[in-house]
């Protein structure tokens, strides 16, 4: 048991600014902090571990290739090229040579597998194409990003507070149990990417393949024939096997992808193995009319939200990647920019001022995920396009992106908001398991530490979600929208369990958020939800029970 200070510290501070009073000696039990806390301190727990070592709790920091579930709703009977079976069992595409040759270029090796029943990323990109000619309305891509089934499970059993089931699609979390009026359907995909890395020059806009390219593909009989399957090679899944090397995806391939449809390199944003730019999903909406907008707890120049619209031959080319999600001229697009997205939302804050006028952008300090000039330029204030709402000290969150979001609506304007806290690489904060704000130590020994400043400065991923529909959906707008909880990876490459959990949470409520509007203002005819991560961690619990306590 421990006294959780950040909890405290947010709860008094809530209390002082209602004129409630203080909060004193009381004490929150959080079983996942501990358990957590415990295993940093130990290097090592009996419950679980990360990687291929048993014995060593933080043993394997990055992603991996394990086969990620996919969750549908407005598919089911939704006709030819929607409907998920169109994708998986005897249609998989791992039992068609010439589809995996379409896919790949070539044949990969010991990918083809006539007994498949899983279907591949660029199928997303398929069924969003197919949803746009069938005359869909809304279509929503919801990415968590890294979390495969283990953690998905994981979250469900401490929600739960017990474990019940040991494969297919779960249930516990809003995301398992909903079902759309029975137009939702389960499955699960293929994330590797087309070759591992490239040659690439981001003043050029130059990608070369090498000599002897690492070559994706999957090979079930090694790395399992369904997520919750265990490995026969647990180092394949990671690309050390001795018997059979296949790199394991990024996010920029993986989020390409889901996109594009194409198959690309480990780094690429919204190009192929070449370099040449792709047409997403993006900019097919919005060409045929719709509005479109990304969503993300991250930076929104990170890997996913920008292979929603961006072209760059490296992810991290911040600046000019940002710069496309906006319609300003970039290092891709010099002489003719992009239309831009009507919606960009999400993290990218510098260093926080000591004091600014309000929300207003002379009060943004420099950052590495876009630049200041660039949201001068495209602001309202300065003959922009966009309401610009950014962090600001002594501003509420929600309430300044509620202020943005309403002048936005009231002018028929595009909205581009940037939150975080700059010191943490300038993500939200991270919600913990316990629903609060007070992350475990991670993999360097160290948790990040909220002020409560920290949290009422920033909308949540549920605001941020609620926002973007209201702006794209004005006027009874068709719309696209990509929303990515991008701090499930985040916690994951910490090997943070506890910010994990919290971080499918946040994912979660974001998703009910677009339930609602769609009951609300839509129905399950006219819109189509995908759910799903782009790749997979890899962590294994060993004890899964040990997740149960502390209620």
């Amino acid at each position: 048991m421990r006294l959780n200070t950040v909890y405290l510290t947010v709860f008094v501070f809530s209390m002082i600014q209602a004129g409630v009073g203080s909060l004193e000696g009381q004490e929150k039990v959080d079983h996942i902090y501990d358990l957590q806390n415990e295993a940093i301190e130990a290097k090592s727990a009996d419950w679980g571990h990360w990687g291929v070592d048993s014995g060593n709790y933080t043993q394997w920091g990055t992603h991996s290739s394990r086969l990620i579930p996919v969750y549908t709703y407005g598919t089911n009977g939704a006709g030819a090229n929607i409907d998920l079976r169109e994708y998986t069992g005897e249609n998989s595409l791992f039992r068609q040579p010439e589809k995996i040759e379409n896919v790949f270029g070539h044949i990969p090796e010991a990918t083809f597998n006539p007994d498949a029943v899983y279907c591949d990323q660029t199928d997303l990109a398929r069924i969003q194409h197919s949803a746009i000619e069938a005359g869909k309305k809304h279509i929503f891509l919801i990415v968590f990003d890294g979390m495969d089934w283990q953690t998905t499970r994981a979250a469900a059993i401490v929600k739960n507070q017990k474990v019940d089931y040991e494969k297919g699609r779960g249930h516990g979390l809003f995301f398992q149990d909903y079902q759309a009026e029975g137009t939702s359907q389960y499955g699960y995909m293929v994330t590797t990417p087309k070759i591992g890395s490239v040659k690439s020059d981001t003043e050029k806009q130059t990608a070369v393949p090498r000599e002897m390219p690492d070559w994706g593909g999957y090979d079930a009989r090694l790395g399992g024939a369904a997520p919750w399957d265990a490995p026969l090679d647990i180092q394949y899944l990671i690309g050390k096997s001795t018997a059979l090397k296949q790199p394991y995806p990024d996010s920029a391939a993986t989020a390409t992808s889901m996109t594009s449809g194409i198959k690309t390199y480990n780094g690429a944003i919204g190009v192929g193995t070449d370099g040449g730019r792709l047409q997403s999903i993006a900019h097919l909406a919005q060409e045929l009319g719709y509005k479109v907008g990304a969503v993300s707890s991250v930076p929104i120049s990170h890997a996913t939200p920008a292979a929603a619209y961006a072209h760059n031959v490296s992810r991290n080319d911040y600046h000019e990647i940002s710069r496309d999600l906006i319609g300003l001229p970039s290092v891709s697009h010099p002489e003719i920019p992009l239309a831009g997205l009507d919606v960009v939302l999400g993290g990218g804050v510098g260093e926080m001022p000591e004091q600014t006028d309000g929300a207003a952008i002379e009060g943004f300090q420099e950052s590495k995920y876009i630049a200041v000039n660039d949201l001068k330029a495209v602001s309202k204030e300065h003959g922009g396009k966009y309401q610009v709402v950014v962090r600001a000290p002594g501003v509420e969150g929600k309430l300044s992106l509620d202020h943005a979001v309403k002048k936005a609506v009231e002018n028929n304007d595009r909205l581009l908001g940037v939150f975080g806290v700059g010191k943490y690489s300038g993500h939200l904060p991270f919600q913990t398991a316990d629903g609060n704000y007070s992350p475990a130590k991670g993999r360097k020994g160290e948790a990040e530490q909220y002020t409560a400043e920290d949290v009422r400065e920033n909308p949540t991923l549920a605001d941020l979600t609620a926002a973007a529909l209201q702006v794209l959906s004005q006027k009874e707008s068709r719309f696209w929208l990509m929303v990515e909880a991008g701090d499930v990876d985040w916690a994951n490459h910490d090997n943070n369990l506890d910010n994990s959990i919290g971080a499918v949470y946040s994912g979660d409520d974001a998703f009910r958020v677009v339930v609602n509007w769609v009951e609300t203002n839509s129905n399950w005819e006219e819109s189509l939800v995908i759910l799903t991560a782009d790749h997979g961690h890899y962590l294994f619990l060993n004890d899964p029970s040990a997740l149960i306590g502390g209620k």
